[in-house]
């Protein structure tokens, strides 16, 4: 460093320019966060609520989503678990993170600041017991969101939540699906039961709302591959997580983008599909899974796809000491905004 180009910085950077921002890009981010006074609103002030994007409350009865065009909502119910318990506190942990986001550097865009979002609340659903009757009210839920034409995302809850939700949304056409997971969840009954976590991806197919043909699940891992014949013989893309290192990233995006191909899929994000040591906190933790910074690159991969709606699940804080697993949830749930953002599904809506 000479004298002359430290001169040169101290002009540029120093004295009345301290606050100044020379690239274009970076100075429309600072823009939209910082008072003239150079202040932002504190990280940790205020309502908590999904990536701390407006909070719009919906009357059900009469639900209207003015110029909404993506809706985030939680879905509180983890009643089709088969291990442990407690996704239903995943909504809440994930509005409690703070410092996600706004702006994505990857990808250049800054989601909440760029399109019509908000949090829209909690599925509103009529019974804390019964499986059946939440389902039903997730799918009423889902398909209003769908016919105001807006993009869903929601935050589980357990991953039996997919099923209505693709119901809702794959009910004219069948939806393509990159499914990022340690299990494929296409297994039969449990314990006299068809709609539980483990197997809403099989009775999506079944239900003609799910197309396996164009559909991938990337990470699969774990002992209960014995039950997961159904995602081979209908036709779906399985990458398991022993394939990640040798395949590489780019391989397994260019894969996926090959499959789901230009028309609508949906996109669902189960946290078990980190390694435990990046997300304890869930319900059936497998190890040996991909890694965040390996999560991120896959998801940032996708961009430009027509995304028409997404899912976060099975975010269990209870069993997170260091509050890790709610923090990379809404990252992901980041990540999934900012493809929505950047989705040809959004054009026009």
């Amino acid at each position: 460093m000479t004298e002359e180009k430290l001169a040169a910085l101290r002009q540029r950077f120093g004295g009345d320019n301290e606050r100044r921002i020379y690239d274009a890009g970076f100075a429309a981010v600072a823009g939209h966060l910082f008072d003239p006074k150079g202040t932002r609103v504190a990280p940790y002030a205020g309502l908590p609520t999904l990536l701390d994007v407006p909070y719009r409350p919906i009357d059900w009865t009469a639900p209207d989503f003015g110029d909404l065009k993506i809706a985030m909502l939680g879905v509180p119910m983890d009643l089709g678990v088969t291990n442990r318990n407690g996704s239903r506190f995943g909504p809440r942990a994930l509005r409690s993170m703070e410092r996600v986001g706004p702006y994505n550097h990857v990808l250049k865009t800054m989601p909440t600041h760029e399109v019509a979002v908000a949090d829209i609340g909690d599925v509103p659903f009529r019974s804390r017991f019964d499986l059946s009757t939440s389902h039903q009210d997730i799918e009423r839920t889902a398909a209003a969101i769908r016919a105001a034409g807006v993009l869903p995302l929601f935050v589980g809850g357990d991953h039996s939540i997919s099923l209505p939700i693709l119901r809702a949304l794959g009910a004219g056409e069948p939806l393509g699906m990159i499914h990022i997971d340690a299990h494929c969840d296409t297994s039969g009954p449990f314990d006299g039961c068809k709609f539980h976590h483990g197997g809403p991806f099989r009775q999506a197919v079944l239900d003609g709302v799910l197309d396996p043909e164009r559909t991938i699940q990337i990470g699969i891992r774990g002992s209960s591959e014995y039950l997961w014949e159904f995602s081979y013989e209908s036709g779906m893309t399985v990458i398991h997580a022993e394939e990640v290192a040798e395949l590489g990233i780019a391989a397994i995006v260019a894969r996926a983008r090959s499959v789901v191909g230009a028309r609508p899929f949906y996109l669902s994000f189960d946290i078990d599909s980190l390694d435990p040591a990046f997300a304890p906190g869930t319900g059936t933790p497998e190890i040996g899974g991909l890694s965040t910074r390996e999560a991120q690159a896959i998801l940032r991969g996708l961009a430009g796809l027509a995304m028409a709606g997404g899912d976060v699940v099975e975010v269990a804080p209870q069993y997170d000491a260091t509050t890790n697993t709610a923090h990379a949830g809404a990252q992901m749930l980041f990540e999934l905004l900012s493809l929505a953002r950047l989705s040809p599904a959004l054009a026009g809506r």
